[in-house]
């Protein structure tokens, strides 16, 4: 049983009015409390936002966060981006008002089981997979989270047979108390967001909370062959493994061609390796850790090799963009971290041309250095990151300042010969050039569609 929380009558703060921060102020409106929103941002960014707020009864706090109003709250609602430092919300904190996630309301509020996913990459991919195998499984599903809709919009939707996937970053755990998935999945542990996590071990900690509600009968699915995961051991979990490099006592692994998923003494073949439409080997560690999850969430075998098999992938993933005279362009926009970057770069045999670049997150660029050198052809650098990815990768791959993806793309397109590909993977956030990756990738998109347009109409055309 979740412990519940009586909204009717509370004054609740929401900090931060993006899409969690939204639809937190209108659950909570809804549900009977006296709900006051603030953020930094002025009331004409909010455009259609602020009216729908305010005829739902929420107050508005624009242009600042006045401490005073911290202290007037029963409970404080923090969105993901919010530093969790923030002195007013610290303040708050010391004095006794609780100071919670969207993800920590959402789960007092829903029913049924949930599937929590995290890790510094495939998290996006892994949700979507676990979510599809279950759909085609028949399992009443809902998926949301850090991917597509925030859980509080959910909640209204899920019933004691549902199975709610969550795709959870390290954000949102800063700020959890008692959220407790049923299953919790942990991809892997790379460096990532050390902009805002003061060291990669406060990182790897905010990651680790995933399972520190968990109890003996909740599920921890953990990458055996990530070593920095298999240090950090949940205390009271049931642990699974997965792992593409060697079996392991419970959870999947690979037997020559056959997924296969262990669990109380017996091996069940849930998949093939050949049927895995995704590129790359970090793929096949996304497949393997969904597999597991689908089957304990309830998903019969031959359910999760169908769903294996008919996964198509999500947007900014790996995600081909079209091919322009011999020419293959991918929008990895997604590979937001230089892990992320990497794997991308590897899952391809080269020659590549390769777009990086954007907001600096605090890691070296030069665990890049080998697979460009061994694939890459050209590294053509955009944002604010430029001058340090080039100064890190030296001269393992001719380094060209494009300065924004407009102008990478075009010299891409002038230097790219036939059987090149143009990967953007950027190992960096977005925001010093677009809204968020997805912004990024959809010009990515919009501008290999504007060559091939371009291409096709300078083509010379054949008579009869």
């Amino acid at each position: 049983m979740r412990p519940g929380f009586d909204l009717a009558g509370k004054r609740v703060l929401v900090v931060g009015l993006g899409r969690s921060g939204v639809a937190v102020s209108l659950f909570a409106a809804a549900y009977g409390a006296t709900v006051t929103a603030t953020d930094e941002k002025a009331e004409g960014t909010l455009g259609e936002t602020a009216a729908r707020l305010r005829a739902a009864g929420v107050k508005l706090e624009l242009g600042g966060h006045p401490p005073s109003t911290f202290f007037e709250q029963d409970l404080i609602v923090v969105s993901p981006g919010v530093p969790v430092n923030l002195p007013p919300l610290v303040l708050a904190h010391v004095g006794g008002i609780p100071v919670w996630g969207e993800i920590e309301l959402a789960w007092r509020f829903l029913r049924g089981t949930v599937v929590a996913i995290t890790g510094s990459n495939g998290k996006t991919t892994t949700t979507a997979l676990v979510a599809h195998i279950l759909e085609t499984a028949g399992v009443p599903t809902l998926v949301g989270g850090n991917i597509g809709a925030p859980l509080i919009s959910l909640v209204e939707s899920s019933t004691d047979s549902t199975v709610t996937v969550a795709e959870i970053s390290s954000f949102q755990l800063e700020t959890i108390k008692a959220f407790r998935p049923e299953i919790g999945v942990l991809l892997n542990l790379t460096p990532d967001h050390l902009d805002r996590h003061a060291s990669f071990e406060e990182y790897a900690a905010a990651k680790m909370r995933l399972f520190e509600n968990q109890l003996e009968r909740d599920f921890a699915i953990l990458n055996a062959d990530d070593p920095e995961v298999t240090k950090r051991m949940p205390s009271r979990s049931h642990v699974l493994w997965f792992s593409r490099q060697k079996r392991v006592a419970e959870g999947a692994f690979l037997r020559d061609d056959q997924i296969i998923f262990r669990h109380e003494g017996s091996e069940i073949a849930v998949g093939r390796r050949s049927e895995i439409p995704l590129r790359g080997e970090h793929n096949v560690e996304n497949v393997l850790a969904a597999c597991a999850a689908a089957f304990l969430a309830g998903a019969a075998p031959a359910a999760i090799a169908n769903g294996v098999k008919t996964f198509r992938g999500v947007e900014h993933r790996l995600e081909f963009a079209g091919e322009i005279g011999g020419v293959g362009f991918y929008n990895d926009s997604k590979a937001t971290n230089v892990d992320a970057a990497l794997k991308a770069i590897e899952a391809f045999p080269g020659p590549l041309v390769v777009i990086l670049g954007g907001k600096d997150k605090g890691s070296p660029y030069t665990p890049l250095r080998d697979a460009l050198r061994a694939r890459g052809r050209i590294a053509l650098l955009i944002g604010e990151a430029a001058e340090k990815i080039a100064a890190d990768l030296g001269d393992a791959v001719s380094c060209v300042h494009a300065g924004t993806l407009d102008r990478a793309v075009e010299f891409a397109a002038d230097r790219a010969r036939p059987g090149d590909v143009v990967l953007l993977a950027p190992a960096c956030s977005s925001f010093d050039q677009f809204e968020d990756y997805e912004h990024r990738g959809r010009e990515f998109k919009k501008l290999i569609a504007k060559l091939g347009n371009r291409s096709a109409a300078s083509a010379p055309t054949q008579k009869g």
